[in-house]
């Protein structure tokens, strides 16, 4: 188990609804929820986690498995699976709604260092790079990896890291060509942590670790780039994470945020007092 490096607070923000959480992000000092089957978005102070508004997305579809925030262009984007869509939400003003469609099984979104989207596409199996304006960059093909991709962040070297949902997962290093660098698959047998299953969101520190929601295994892990050592965090929660499917982390405030897609469909906040690259 990794350690904590220090006291921790953890906060819970309780479902608004039945439905498991899809996918959070944060921005400045809020933080925003979407939820299985509804076509909003639930915005939270982060201070005081009361909730202040919805965002209303009509005819968003049942899988919004992506969202992610530009501090740049104050934009929100919210991938929609069941449409091939991606949604760009104007964060100021009457928050208008903009859209355009994409490969096929749009899943995790993240932005990059060039401030462009990059949408991982399952079905295609493929990551595609949009300006905020909707243009197409590039595309890269993931045909050499495991199949399933689910979401892609860059790493600081302008590779990218990309998580596989299957059984047993795959979390991959890939180049800028779709070039397999690296792959993490811990085995069943081994002595730390065991096989991933069915990872999905995932979170990049500014040492290039990565955090994979290990959502089958009601689990968050940390993979070491350095060393590659594969690790289980020791958050503080009572019971366990419930099928951990949303990740989100904020170092600024050195918070992570995780959402269950089961149980009673908590936001977990988890608050460390010490830096992150300590606890990690």
């Amino acid at each position: 188990m990794t350690k904590t490096g220090g006291p921790a607070r953890t906060y819970g923000i309780r479902s608004q609804g039945r439905n498991g959480i899809c996918a959070v992000t944060t921005l400045h000092d809020d933080i925003f929820i979407v939820r299985y089957d509804s076509q909003h978005i639930e915005v939270y102070d982060d201070v005081t986690f009361a909730l202040q508004r919805r965002i209303s997305v009509p005819g968003l579809g049942s899988w919004p498995n992506g969202l992610t925030t530009c501090s740049r262009h104050m934009y929100l984007y919210l991938s929609d699976y069941d449409n091939d869509i991606v949604r760009r939400v104007e964060l100021v003003g009457s928050n208008p709604v903009m859209r355009w469609s994409v490969d096929s099984g749009p899943e995790g979104l993240s932005v990059n260092r060039a401030h462009n989207l990059v949408v991982t596409c399952r079905k295609a199996e493929k990551l595609q790079e949009y300006t905020s304006h909707g243009s197409l960059v590039k595309e890269i093909c993931l045909q050499a990896c495991s199949p399933w991709p689910w979401h892609a962040v860059q790493l600081s070297t302008g590779q990218y890291a990309v998580s596989h949902s299957t059984s047993p997962g795959v979390v991959s290093v890939v180049g800028a060509d779709g070039e397999l660098v690296h792959s993490y698959e811990p085995s069943e047998t081994a002595a730390d942590v065991g096989r991933m299953e069915c990872p999905t969101s995932l979170a990049v520190t500014s040492n290039d670790d990565i955090l994979v929601a290990d959502e089958d295994n009601n689990r968050i892990l940390s993979i070491n780039r350095l060393s590659g050592c594969v690790q289980e965090l020791s958050l503080p929660v009572d019971g366990k994470i419930q099928e951990p499917r949303a990740l989100c982390l904020d170092e600024s405030r050195r918070r992570l945020y995780v959402g269950e897609w089961s149980g009673d469909h908590r936001l977990l906040v988890f608050d460390y007092v010490t830096e992150l690259s300590v606890i990690l």
